[in-house]
């Protein structure tokens, strides 16, 4: 009967939180304890006990403690989640009343007549022992409620046994807060740490070992460990990258804590750990750069920055405000994404405080009428150009488009920054521009050439080239992502392909360092790091995701794909700069006369809508364009049968013949 009515209380009453009032009454009364042995302990060997200055002392201590509690709070937290914080409440608030009474002490002990009866409060020793007691019983008293209300108020929750790396203050933080959880009851069965000292130790009741020796299958298994936490907030990402990597071979969930910065309100649950995602695993160590460089290019520049929308242009606008360029040109044709961007910039810090130095552009760089109506409006001093089509299928399937947006919408906007002498014009160009096996990337190499044969005194023409973007539209993860919300299978093209990857704000502050150091006619490449195979890419992403059984299905090179990507073509090389991870390509150069007729010719061939006569044509402008799986390979077949058979002709009829008479 009782032990149902238990149950039942129980069972209603395990999501309510205690009342402020009864934890204040509590505290009180554990006040009351204190005080009592306090007093035992000081009238031990006292013959006469006088009640009244007793009385006396309860009465004062008891009013500075209450005024202490109400001032201080330390009875307002919910003690299923008391942490730190509430511990130096209750610290603060046990430590006021023992301050107060020392300093009247002091007074009294140095003016007469005295200030308050000696009498009537407790000397130094017994107000500091009082206090420590106080403390001490109320901190107990937490430990405790926590302890019951984990253990019988909670409903069942799974267990989950964990490995927590880091056996610092961020491991002890994240231990108190998986042991708050209310869903899963989390068992840590070790930390984990690479210093040798805490090897071997324990912290709070749970062993230290060496990370060899928690991520091996044994442990793994003897232990039936099921997540992997990475406590260490500064790890450097080399370090993190590795032990994630091994966790995952091991079958474990790998999530980690996030830096202070981004606790909420400063405090952190176990809702906060993260998981790992594939751009931790891919990101690399932070680039370090002389932001002086750019801030002497931008500083109070009329800054265009075309296919603002975009992944890499929106990013390069952010980066550029807070250089402080007198005006920043925001120009894309896609009405969306635009749209968008102008709702961040206008309504998040830091950049909503520069919005009297922002214009948003709704245009096509391909119509040459409305770019010039541009350039008179705003007469721009510095050009970022990454306004382009770039996804290959799509472009191999139009190439008319393609040809009209990438080629002659860069001719625009260069030939009318050396009209409206612009100081700098830089180029978005892709690794896809080297040795090009699709339209896309022939396309971006006519605009480099173009560009390139420019540059003049007035008007300073750079290239940066990179390669693929963590997260930009249309990159193969955000593809993986949504294939694996619709249950697999995860598509990659071959099983061999490998492609370089960068992070967005990492690639967009390589491309304002590298326009800062261009002195004209240059070509930058950027050092992209290790190549990643896709496949397992896409095997990192279903550990990650946590899934089994989820298929890799290889669906063959898509028209124009290549296996892999360069950044410099093979007759290039390349020269340092004084940034380690910038280099300038040592290119061919184009004659000026050749590229105006070339370019010409193109032009006149674009009413035709001809694909086969256009890309024919971008073939003699960029000789290396050698198409792959596309329809275009009958034009590299042509060309060679052709040649074949120009040297029979030259062997059948050699040129030292003589005619018959």
């Amino acid at each position: 009967m009782i032990r149902e009515l238990v149950y039942k209380l129980v069972k209603r009453y395990r999501h309510s939180t205690v009342p402020r009032w009864i934890v204040l009454g509590i505290d009180m009364l554990i006040f009351v304890v204190a005080f009592v042995l306090t007093e035992l302990f000081s009238l031990r060997h006292t013959a006469d006990i006088e009640w009244s200055t007793i009385l006396t002392k309860f009465l004062m201590m008891g009013g500075l403690t209450l005024l202490s509690f109400l001032a201080v709070g330390s009875y307002k937290g919910i003690i299923r989640h008391a942490g730190f914080s509430d511990i130096y409440k209750i610290i603060l608030a046990g430590t006021i009343p023992l301050a107060v009474c020392w300093i009247i002490n002091l007074v009294n002990n140095n003016i007469t007549p005295a200030i308050i009866t000696r009498n009537y409060l407790p000397s130094y020793r017994e107000s500091l022992m009082m206090s420590a007691l106080l403390i001490i019983m109320i901190i107990f008293s937490r430990m405790v409620m926590q302890r019951i209300y984990n253990q019988y108020f909670r409903r069942h929750r799974p267990q989950v046994n964990v490995i927590i790396y880091g056996a610092g203050a961020a491991g002890v933080i994240a231990q108190n807060a998986l042991q708050q959880d209310l869903h899963y009851e989390y068992n840590i069965v070790s930390f984990a740490d690479d210093d040798r000292v805490k090897i071997n130790q324990e912290l709070n009741g749970v062993p230290v070992r060496s990370v060899r020796d928690v991520l091996t299958e044994r442990f793994v298994y003897q232990k039936h460990v099921q997540q992997f936490i990475i406590a260490i907030p500064n790890i450097r990402l080399s370090l993190k990258r590795a032990v994630s990597s091994h966790a995952l071979d091991l079958g474990l969930v790998v999530k980690s804590v996030p830096h202070i910065t981004m606790w909420i309100n400063g405090s952190f649950s176990s809702s906060q750990i993260e998981d790992i995602k594939i751009e931790d695993l891919l990101q690399r160590e932070t680039i370090k750069m002389d932001n002086m460089n750019i801030v002497r290019e931008v500083l109070d520049k009329v800054v265009l920055v075309t296919g603002a929308a975009g992944s890499i242009g929106s990013e390069i606008c952010r980066q550029l405000i807070q250089y402080k360029p007198s005006k920043i040109v925001m120009l894309d044709q896609a009405e969306s994404p635009m749209y968008d961007l102008q709702f961040e910039l206008r309504n998040k810090e830091p950049y909503r405080s520069y919005v009297d130095h922002m214009e948003f552009v709704i245009a096509n760089v391909k119509d040459e009428r409305r770019m010039r109506e541009v350039f008179d409006k705003y007469h721009p001093q510095l050009i970022y150009h990454a306004a382009a089509y770039k996804h290959v299928p799509f472009m191999e399937e139009n190439p008319y488009e393609a040809i009209y947006v990438n080629v002659f919408g860069t001719k625009n906007l260069a030939d009318l920054a050396i009209e409206y002498k612009a100081q700098k014009f830089v180029m978005i160009s892709t690794d896809k521009a080297v040795n090009p096996t699709n339209v896309m990337g022939a396309t971006k190499r006519m605009a480099e050439i173009y560009i390139q044969s420019r540059s003049n005194v007035t008007t300073h023409f750079v290239t940066t080239r990179f390669g693929n973007v963590l997260g930009s539209n249309g990159s193969v993860i955000p593809l993986f992502k949504k294939q694996l919300a619709d249950g697999g299978p995860l598509t990659v093209t071959h099983r061999d392909i490998i492609r370089y990857f960068m992070t967005i704000p990492e690639a967009c502050n390589l491309v304002l360092e590298a326009g800062a150091m261009g002195e004209g006619g240059d070509i930058f490449v950027f050092d992209m790091g290790r190549p990643v195979r896709i496949y397992d890419l896409a095997r990192r992403m279903i550990q990650l995701s946590g899934l089994r059984n989820i298929e890799i299905k290889e669906i063959g090179l898509r028209p124009g794909e290549k296996l892999y990507e360069e950044l410099l073509a093979t007759k290039e090389n390349t020269i340092a700069t004084y940034h380690p991870k910038i280099m300038r390509a040592q290119v061919r150069r184009y004659d000026l006369a050749e590229i105006d007729r070339e370019y010409a010719e193109l032009w006149q061939l674009m009413p035709t809508l001809d694909p086969m006569r256009l890309v024919a044509k971008m073939k003699s402008i960029v000789p290396e364009f050698v198409s792959n799986n596309s329809v275009f390979c009958a034009l590299d077949q042509q060309a060679t049968d052709s040649s074949s058979a120009a040297q029979t002709a030259d062997t059948t009829h050699p040129a030292d013949s003589t005619p018959q008479s």
